[in-house]
């Protein structure tokens, strides 16, 4: 008798918990306020606002939504699930002063904006494949007039629901598949000034000269990641436990109402200013290097950050051997990201090397 058959027959838990377990599901159950909408694709255009038209467009997509990520063939198959009439996962908004805010839903908004604009060109069809090379201008007119009145549900949540039910509802969406990154799931659940500031200090000019990533990286806001993780490490770094992304959330989390952002500038300009004088690849490994592993930006990062705040007027030779040695190397090989040994083993490496411990 396999497992759930058993289960059946003999419950694990006694009425008197069942009971419990239903009365917290009562308790912790909130009135989600919602309305079930269905546009013609050509009205969702309409409304759309791609950030650079007037603050009256009825949708838009929030500043904390990540960019557009979608591939070409990626995108082109959506367009084609579309025309073929299969189901599309609903859109998900947000009464916002009356206008949508999209909650989930903005890779295939704009997929749709860019078709309809004819920036987007049509490949990798399999179905399809005699449309390849098409833009929505190439397609027959009567094709195009029945594409623009294609519908999309939209489920729609009123002003009634609270700030608290959109934000758990744009967390379990985005935890619940892999859309999103870490980071990306993070901008939406604790928007506010400390997620701004972390932005502004990710848009430092210094910072993306010395710490190149990829446009991959790039898009997946791994540059705010690192960021973030440098003052979660710069204050924290010995109460980490063993999870990077528990331990990072939290640091997020209760800097949400209150935080010096401009002692904590002042700290990530003078960390840059000394990165920028004293290491003669920045952040990277080499000087043809085109992108920044992370491990070794959190290591030089804090690690400069912490000989800093031990002596403020610390001044080296410009030239460290053990940037290129192997101990160092050992240390930064791996991410071994939620190991909490290693993670202040290399921070505190190049702390004491700077300070010649």
């Amino acid at each position: 008798m396999d497992t759930y058959q058993q289960g059946e027959l003999f419950p694990k838990f006694t009425p008197e918990q069942q009971d419990q377990a239903e009365s917290q599901i009562i308790k912790e159950q909130q009135i989600v306020d919602y309305e079930i909408r269905e546009y013609p694709i050509e009205v969702i255009v309409q409304k759309y606002l791609d950030g650079k038209g007037e603050n009256n467009n009825e949708i838009f997509i929030p500043k904390y939504q990540r960019k557009y990520v979608w591939k070409q063939n990626q995108a082109s198959k959506f367009i084609e699930s579309v025309m073929l009439g299969l189901p599309i996962p609903y859109i998900f908004t947000a009464d916002n002063e009356g206008r949508m805010e999209v909650v989930d839903g903005s890779q295939r908004i704009r997929t749709i904006f860019y078709f309809m604009k004819n920036q987007l060109e049509l490949s990798g069809l399999k179905k399809l494949n005699k449309l390849n090379g098409f833009k929505h201008k190439d397609l027959p007119l009567i094709r195009q007039r029945r594409f623009n009145k294609k519908t999309l549900r939209i489920i729609e949540l009123t002003e009634k629901a609270t700030l608290e039910v959109r934000k758990d509802l744009f967390e379990r969406i985005n935890t619940t598949s892999t859309k999103l990154t870490d980071m990306q799931v993070r901008r939406g659940v604790y928007e506010g000034k400390f997620n701004d500031f972390i932005k502004e200090c990710a848009s430092n000019v210094k910072y993306i000269i010395l710490c190149p990533i990829s446009k991959a990286k790039e898009a997946k806001d791994d540059r705010l990641e690192m960021v973030l993780r440098f003052f979660a490490y710069s204050d924290n770094y010995l109460k980490f436990i063993h999870s990077v992304k528990d331990f990072v959330d939290d640091y997020m989390k209760s800097k949400q109402n209150k935080f010096d952002g401009e002692k904590m500038a002042e700290d990530f300009e003078n960390m840059l200013d000394f990165v920028e004088t004293y290491f003669p690849h920045g952040f990277k490994k080499t000087t043809g290097s085109k992108t920044t592993p992370r491990v070794r930006f959190e290591a030089i990062s804090v690690g400069v950050h912490l000989a800093l705040k031990e002596n403020p007027n610390l001044t080296p030779q410009p030239v460290f051997d053990w940037l290129y040695s192997e101990e160092f190397m050992k240390h930064t090989k791996s991410d071994a990201a939620n190991n909490k040994n290693k993670v202040i083993a290399r921070i505190e490496y190049v702390r004491d090397k700077l300070l010649e411990k």
